[in-house]
């Protein structure tokens, strides 16, 4: 959902509101996205779904076994449904078992990792490296040569597919 112009602008430091859909490029906007001081929280209301802002902004989970990419099998990328920042490759997907799509790697640069010690775990949180959205987590655990299992919420990604 985008903001109607009567809603008002926003501040010259924020980000750019466009009018429509089509107006908007989040790729175009990344240095503005970066962060929450430069992205009021009412910026991402606006835009995302209520299940969307409760996982990514919020820090909540989407239920294990409904995310609409745990069982999909598309070549492309994997990318932040908040602002469109490039993630994960698709060939870096695997059936963990878990419930939620899993990864054994990101791309370079794309995500940030966060100490979680939150219901009594010790974790390692993950968010999108240029907005900041909340993702899913990281464990030491993966099959893979990696050892990794980004564990990552359908809600937070947009597949791009080649």
């Amino acid at each position: 959902m985008l903001p109607s112009d009567e809603r008002g602008s926003t501040k010259a430091s924020g980000p750019h509101v466009p009018e429509t859909e089509e107006d908007w490029h989040p790729e175009a906007e990344q240095s503005s996205l970066r962060g929450r001081e430069n992205a009021p929280e009412e910026f991402w209301k606006e835009r995302m779904t209520s299940e969307q802002y409760r996982v990514m902004r919020e820090k909540g989970t989407e239920m294990a076994f409904t995310g609409e990419y745990l069982h999909e099998k598309a070549d492309g990328t994997y990318a932040c449904a908040a602002c469109g920042n490039p993630l994960f490759a698709s060939d870096a997907k695997f059936d963990s078992g878990t419930g939620w799509p899993s990864f054994d790697a990101a791309l370079p640069g794309a995500v940030e990792t966060h100490a979680d010690t939150t219901h009594g775990m010790q974790r390692m949180d993950i968010t999108c490296g240029r907005c900041g959205s909340h993702l899913g987590h990281v464990f030491d655990d993966g099959p893979t040569k990696t050892g990794k299992r980004y564990c990552i919420n359908s809600v937070c990604l947009n597949l791009e597919e080649k």
